[in-house]
């Protein structure tokens, strides 16, 4: 098969590549169970497909798996000597029962399973030289055999047909093969597919196309796809819609209408990761999976999108499309290219308009081409350039005959109109020179221009255009990045992060609009450029996850906003330079930077899916990992408090992105971020009760179920009710414990008080009986110093005396007696001066002063004299041998005599003084 088609839009491809399905290149076969899941026959075992994650079953016997189908609940596979059916076990896990070592077959050597079907009560398995038809109700089995190889089996309108190679086609009837028909042309060619044509068999071979066959003859099919040369058609089928996909060996795929007309092909050039097709397979949402020699594809063949990827760079990014006479114009940041509408050819660039094209713009029968360098008018694929001032973002006309044209150009506004049916440059506004990429006609003669950096303008021009009267800038209003402003419903719209505004005409200033501001959130903002389609009146925005329309609604003609899930995977345009354009009904073209998008809105419809919960799994901090029955409330050791759940929403649109929202009720009962993960881990739940549900969003509609799943922590052992029991006996008991313990602490505590109170008032009556201690030694010093003062005066009175007897007896005996009288009156003061009745006196003061001096000095010194403790007694207190001779009635001479023998007696050596050792004592 040659490739005849060039620069086509090419449906989504979903491409699933060996390291994201986890097994092995090659897959064989692919077939769908009654929740929509998918199997796949793989060098390594089945593979099953949940809408969001792998999941890959070991051969049963390691060999390669070449054949899977879904009959009713079970999923049938047959290998190398081996066929057998997968059922799910209660965790979900699917398990495998051999059918074939059930029904003790024998197996020729080397025999696989190419093709299983299904018919009524049998079920079929077909190797290249016999076929098994198994009876389910009495579970038993017979096989038909064949000298040449069968090559394949087909099952048509409840019968089932089958080719012997260099023999003929075949039907089963009643178990046993019947000849349908051996013409040459069956024999000698390879076998595809048979399909129902109009009550007879349509044939189609690997090298030789689709022939009729009718009773016994057999015709070529006359159609367009019969007249390309074809070769190496492997496997095809006839989708529900009745047009054919046809796979080849090399050559990817191609799709026929059911007439026979190449409507398209797919190969590893424009989508497609390999070539060799294994099988096809149509799901119930209509998407073509392909098992393929290396990896897994699935075309979205009913996708609202069509791709037009530009891989070699050749056309850049598109920003603007038309069609206009019959041609489909794309303009991009290199130029301006065409091509027929209803071709596949290559696109044209058309010669002199090397650079970027701004806008394409349709006035009455002209098409005009705003480029940076100036503006073209376009005519097929010719450019004639009318106007040559740099720059041309946008025209649009000025009045209603449409002679004249507004432009604004990189420095300001400028007017074209057409002379004699040929358009020129009349003028350019003078007063204002900014840039003018966005700008509108508001009533006569007053423009609205928006600048992204400087904000929004409003002018007021002369009747002819030719000049700025009036220039204000609207100050009220923010300016911001890819803002914009356009013209709907003879209203004027400013759109930039903050919403949609609308100019109020009353009070001359923007007021934000809430119907048309729901186009897009700060969350979801992109840009705030609008797209006018005057010819369907709506207004297109692009936005981070959808495409939005503004469109008047049916019944009230209000505005009402459409959007359209518009995924982040789809190929984007530059940011502020979005474009769409309308092709025919309801089919709109979206530049991107590698080329552009078809959308089609009669393919658009709102999918509701169920969301499901694929498996619970539970594990403890010793990684120990059980997976669990979902069908049922799970109750859960306590250990085993890390539960990881996963669920999928069945769903094979590459451009429909689905995410996933969650809440654990019992721990977090708010709902989670929405997130494309579609798996969830909770680590160290503490014991209770749960319930876990989980919603997805799929583009911009809800699932129609929440999945739920409940279960339980148990506390740990040492929160169960017996430990529970034993904690309120250990607390009884402790608390008996802690009382008995308090009780005797107080009572110590009480005793404690009770002596330091005893010791508090012994030191009380220690520190009065020491107060009155004090008091008495300060009476009994006060009556010392009387007594010292009164022996003080006693001896000084003393002294005196003696001084004074002394002075008398000196003066007597200075005078003559004659008569001895004298000497009688002095013999009467010897008397007194030797008196002892006055040393008693003075040795009673003395002892009242100082009791206990005479004794220690006798007991010391007993060998001193009565003279001698008289003369320690007047020593002692400190007085002066000149004080004490009057006492003694001795002179002073004398006394120091006496103080020297008293030295001696008492053994006092000659340096220590006498005076301090007698007041030391």
């Amino acid at each position: 098969m040659s490739l005849c088609v060039k620069a086509q839009e090419i449906p989504p491809i979903e491409i699933y590549t060996p390291k994201m399905y986890g097994a092995a290149n090659q897959n064989w076969c692919i077939a769908q169970s009654k929740n929509n899941h998918i199997y796949v026959a793989n060098n390594e075992g089945l593979l099953e497909f949940n809408g969001a994650d792998w999941h890959l079953y070991s051969s049963p016997n390691e060999t390669i798996i070449r054949s899977v189908s879904v009959i009713n609940d079970l999923i049938y596979t047959g290998c190398s000597k081996e066929f057998g059916y997968w059922q799910r076990n209660e965790f979900g896990q699917l398990y495998y029962t051999s059918l074939s070592k059930k029904l003790n077959i024998d197996f020729l050597e080397g025999e696989e399973f190419w093709n299983i079907v299904a018919l009524d009560d049998y079920i079929l398995f077909q190797s290249l030289k016999r076929i098994y038809i198994y009876d389910k109700s009495n579970e038993s089995y017979s096989f038909i055999d064949s000298d040449t190889t069968i090559y394949k089996v087909f099952k048509v309108n409840e019968s089932i047909y089958f080719q012997k190679t260099k023999d003929g086609l075949y039907k089963i009837e009643n178990g046993a093969p019947k000849l349908i028909s051996e013409s040459p042309l069956i024999k000698n060619s390879l076998m595809v597919n048979i399909f129902n044509h109009k009550g007879n068999l349509l044939i189609e071979t690997e090298n030789n196309g689709f022939y009729i066959l009718n009773d016994n003859s057999i015709k070529k099919w006359d159609i367009l796809a019969n007249k390309i040369p074809q070769s190496g058609v492997y496997r095809s089928t006839q989708l529900r819609d009745g047009s054919f996909v046809l796979g080849t060996r090399s050559n990817g795929v191609m799709q026929l209408t059911p007439e026979g007309e190449i409507s398209n092909h797919i190969d590893i050039i424009n989508g497609l990761s390999n070539n060799t097709i294994h099988y096809i397979f149509e799901d119930a949402e209509s998407n073509i999976w392909l098992a393929l020699d290396n990896g897994i594809n699935c075309i979205n063949i009913k996708s609202p999108f069509r791709i037009y990827n530009d891989k070699e760079g050749r056309i850049g990014t598109v920003y603007a499309s038309t069609v206009h006479d019959g041609y489909l114009y794309l303009g991009s940041n290199q130029g301006l290219y065409c091509r027929p509408i209803d071709s596949s050819e290559e696109f044209k660039f058309i010669e002199g308009t090397q650079g970027p094209v701004w806008c394409l713009v349709k006035v009455d029968d002209t098409l005009f081409c705003g480029h940076d360098a100036g503006t073209f008018s376009i005519n097929r694929d010719k450019a004639d350039l009318i106007v040559d001032i740099q720059g041309t973002w946008n025209i649009i006309p000025i009045d209603e005959d449409r002679n004249t044209l507004l432009q604004g150009n990189y420095d300001g506004l400028n007017v074209i109109e057409k002379i004699n049916n040929k358009w020129q440059f009349k003028n350019n506004i003078e007063g204002f020179n900014i840039s003018s990429k966005f700008f509108e006609i508001y009533n006569k003669n007053q423009i609205f221009v928006s600048h992204e950096s400087k904000g929004v303008y409003k002018i007021n021009v002369n009747d002819d255009y030719s000049k700025a009267e009036k220039i204000v800038r609207d100050t009220l209003i923010d300016k911001g990045l890819n803002s914009s402003i356009v013209k709907y419903n003879n209203n004027i719209l400013y759109a930039y992060k903050n919403g949609v505004f609308k100019y109020n005409s009353e009070n001359q200033q923007f007021l934000r609009d809430t119907t048309l501001s729901k186009l897009y959130s700060l969350n979801n903002y992109t840009s705030g450029k609008l797209i006018s389609d005057n010819d369907n009146n709506t207004i297109w925005n692009f936005s981070k996850h959808n495409l939005s329309y503004i469109s008047p609604s049916k019944l009230s003609r209000k505005a009402k906003v459409n959007k359209i899930p518009f995924s982040t995977e789809l190929p984007r345009g530059l940011t502020g330079y979005e474009n769409i354009s309308t092709i025919q009904n309801n089919s709109y073209l979206i530049g991107t930077s590698t080329g552009y998008i078809l959308l089609d809105l009669n393919r658009l419809g709102e999918k509701v899916y169920d969301i499901s919960i694929n498996s619970i799994i539970k594990s403890n901090v010793r990684d120990s990992v059980q997976i669990v029955d979902k069908s049922s409330e799970g109750v859960f050791k306590n250990e085993d408090n890390n539960v990881e759940i996963t669920y999928s929403v069945v769903e094979f649109e590459k451009y429909l992105d689905t995410e996933y929202q969650y809440q654990l009720e019992g721990i977090y009962p708010e709902w989670s971020n929405w997130s494309s993960k579609s798996n969830v881990l909770f680590k160290n739940l503490p014991y209770g009760d749960y319930v876990f549900n989980v919603r997805a969003k799929i583009g911009n509609t809800l699932s129609k179920n929440t999945a739920t799943y409940s279960f339980s922590i148990e506390r740990p052992w040492y929160l169960s009710n017996t430990f529970i029991v034993l904690y309120i006996v250990l607390f009884l008991i402790l608390s008996l414990i802690t009382h008995n313990i308090y009780k005797r602490y107080y009572r110590k505590q009480r005793e404690r008080l009770m002596q330091k109170s005893k010791r508090d008032l012994e030191l009380k009556e220690l520190e009065n009986k020491q107060q009155l201690m004090r008091f008495n030694n300060d009476k009994l010093r006060q009556d010392i110093e009387s007594k010292n003062r009164e022996l003080g005066l006693s001896t000084m009175n003393l002294i005196k005396k003696n001084e004074f007897l002394n002075s008398i007896k000196k003066e007597l005996k200075n005078i003559s007696d004659s008569d001895n009288k004298i000497k009688s009156v002095i013999r009467i003061i010897d008397r007194n001066l030797n008196d002892k009745d006055d040393w008693n006196v003075f040795e009673e003061a003395f002892n009242n002063a100082d009791k206990d001096f005479i004794k220690k000095i006798k007991t010391l010194h007993s060998s001193l004299t009565s003279n001698d403790l008289r003369l320690c007694a007047y020593l002692r207190l400190n007085l002066s041998s000149k004080e004490i001779a009057p006492l003694l009635n001795i002179s002073s001479r004398s006394v120091e005599v006496k103080r020297y023998r008293l030295r001696k007696k008492i053994g006092l050596p000659h340096e220590s003084s006498l005076t301090d050792y007698i007041l030391e004592i």
